[in-house]
């Protein structure tokens, strides 16, 4: 018998449940107790991308990890071993907290993916709409229920670590709605509020899978869009910006509307969240120069 073959007997075995992922975190091991602990066969999880499963893991702060903060990325990374105290949400709909432990694997000096052992925290179990609704009160905006900043910027991290892995290629905006103080103090903050609120939920029925909105604060958004090429980042801005100027309310019977000045570039191989973000904010600023109401790419 191989020696492989003998670990994964081994690895199937212990009573803590064991998971092993490649470099692109799909999942290719599952033992019997990640079976019993989730209640997930491995069947059903071996072969998928771990983001993708039922499991959305969520840390004890609300935060949703499979897309801020992954232990599993932070490890192959740093290549340091990561503990992690999360939620993971069992088949039958409850949540199971867990304490977690991630540790890096390597073949000749390259990292090939991880290893994570996790057991129950506690006997005890915990509704998974309570569960879904911390994770909103951390990333949430309550005004406009679109993403936070602070959940935008650990997207962005997210992002940048799948366009390295993937090849990937994404564009960041960031949007500014035109002269709102002066909106606010004519129609009043009711109706500010209204803008905002209809601004994002236009945002949320044109998003397409895997993009992201974000209120950023006040009336600033940043949004993180894929794209297949650097022609199509000009084009994307233009569309965000005519949903912006299209976008109304009604006061005292009466359809108001706004503007937005809008700054989108393209992710370069060198960025960092900051350099991407500070990009696309003297972008948008150049729009404003021009006159506001329209698009600087770059």
């Amino acid at each position: 018998m191989e020696w492989k073959q003998i670990y994964r007997e081994i690895l199937s075995e212990v009573s803590d449940g064991v998971y092993i992922v490649d470099s692109h975190r799909k999942i290719l091991f599952w033992n019997k107790a990640a079976e019993r602990i989730t209640g997930y066969s491995a069947e059903e999880i071996m072969g998928e991308h771990c983001s993708e499963t039922g499991l959305h893991h969520i840390d004890m702060h609300g935060e949703p990890l499979c897309e801020l903060g992954c232990p599993l990325i932070t490890a192959t990374e740093t290549g340091r071993v990561q503990q992690e105290s999360v939620f993971v949400r069992h088949k039958g709909g409850y949540r199971v907290p867990i304490e977690t432990r991630v540790f890096p694997v390597y073949d000749d000096g390259v990292n090939v993916g991880a290893v994570e052992i996790f057991r129950p925290a506690s006997g005890r179990v915990y509704d998974d709409h309570f569960i879904e609704q911390l994770s909103d009160a951390a990333t949430r905006d309550p005004l406009t229920n679109l993403p936070n900043r602070r959940y935008m910027q650990d997207y962005l991290r997210y992002k940048l670590y799948a366009s390295r892995q993937f090849g990937e290629m994404f564009a960041v905006l960031f949007g500014d709605v035109d002269d709102f103080h002066q909106f606010n103090n004519t129609y009043g903050h009711d109706a500010g509020d209204s803008v905002l609120r209809n601004i994002s939920r236009t945002f949320q029925e044109n998003l397409r899978a895997g993009d992201r909105v974000a209120r950023w604060g006040g009336e600033e958004f940043v949004g993180v869009f894929a794209v297949e090429s650097e022609a199509a980042v000009p084009v994307l801005g233009q569309k965000i910006c005519q949903l912006v100027r299209n976008t109304e309310i009604d006061h005292a019977g009466h359809p108001l509307h706004v503007t937005m000045s809008i700054g989108i570039t393209l992710m370069r191989p060198e960025d960092t969240v900051e350099t991407m973000l500070a990009r696309a904010d003297a972008l948008m600023y150049e729009s404003k120069r021009k006159g506001k109401d329209c698009v600087t790419a770059g």
